[in-house]
């Protein structure tokens, strides 16, 4: 879990033990997408995004539920290169939907991560922690 400082542009670094799982020899940067369970944003590389397309494809092609996936993870996911400082430009659309506001901390979760306004993640993670005990 890393917390790094969103600059009034909206770039943000990427600590750069995700960058390295990231990159990859046609892109080197991040898929990111709201995330379906929680009020972050959910971030990965393009090949887990290609995995979760094919998940997505095989659930019933007229569905709602797979309607409702392909929306919200297909359709609204935006690709971000790294700048030279290992950095991307989120979109205001995405920093609203998380309300980030001057910092935002990266979770770690296997092949993606979330990044979440720290404050609500403090939450989160004080209620899993409670769950899970």
């Amino acid at each position: 879990t890393y917390t790094n400082k969103i600059d009034k542009k909206g770039r943000i670094s990427v600590p750069s033990s995700f960058r390295a799982s990231l990159i990859r020899d046609n892109f080197s940067g991040v898929i990111v997408y709201e995330s379906i369970r929680s009020k972050c944003i959910e971030g990965c590389s393009l090949e887990r995004l290609e995995h979760l397309s094919n998940s997505i494809d095989s659930l019933d092609p007229y569905s709602d539920e797979r309607d409702a996936f392909a929306t919200i993870i297909l359709g609204g996911s935006v690709k971000l290169p790294f700048d030279s400082e290992g950095r991307v430009v989120l979109p205001d659309s995405l920093i609203k939907f998380a309300n980030l506001q001057k910092e935002a901390c990266f979770v770690g979760k296997g092949q993606v991560f979330e990044i979440w306004d720290p404050k609500e993640y403090n939450e989160h993670y004080l209620k899993a922690k409670k769950m899970a005990t």
